[in-house]
């Protein structure tokens, strides 16, 4: 029960400060699973690529899946009620005043503030993953070998599903799908 209600209370802190959207909650996740050792680095990839696959806002896809592997059915509810309602409030009280604010100057200034938070913790968040999903820290600690620090493998295919994205447009959902069986076959 006190699993049950810390993962409310972190995930409730994590909506209500994760501005950006679903990926500017990975910083919290990481603190997350640092302070708390509910789910490792790798189950944080997991989450991500769970996340990115499935239909809904990646955020709450994301309280979803921590919470479940956590405390199970009642926990992904639970964590997905908590991230979900801080914004509920939030857009509450902005819709009530922001029609008769929104020209002010600290209003503006505050988007203005917010816009490059937001970039910043996403950019954060892609970096953590970036690290997790490319580099092999684990072989080269072992080893010792700088060579043994980069994914190659990993790397090549990143690449390659971006140039397809941002060249070629492939849809999302293609290029997840492509990757999914790019798994299966090649065992990423």
């Amino acid at each position: 029960m006190m699993t049950l209600i810390q993962l409310c209370i972190e995930f409730f802190k994590t909506g209500l400060f994760a501005v950006g959207g679903g990926l500017a909650t990975l910083p919290f996740l990481y603190e997350m699973s640092e302070k708390t050792g509910w789910f490792t680095e790798q189950d944080i990839l997991n989450l991500i690529a769970i996340s990115e696959s499935t239909p809904g806002a990646i955020g709450i896809n994301m309280a979803t899946y921590a919470g479940y592997i956590t405390e199970g059915v009642i926990g992904g509810i639970m964590a997905t009620l908590a991230l979900a309602c801080p914004s509920i409030i939030v857009i509450i009280l902005i819709s009530k005043f922001l029609d008769r604010f929104k020209d002010s100057p600290v209003v503006q200034g505050i988007f203005q503030g917010l816009r490059p938070a937001s970039t910043g913790l996403i950019a954060a968040a892609g970096l953590g993953v970036a690290k997790l999903a490319l580099l092999n820290l684990d072989v080269y600690e072992a080893t010792g070998n700088l060579t043994d620090i980069l994914d190659l493998p990993s790397i090549a295919y990143a690449v390659i599903i971006f140039v397809c994205m941002r060249k070629f447009k492939l849809h999302t959902l293609l290029c997840i799908g492509i990757s999914a069986v790019v798994g299966i076959a090649v065992g990423f």
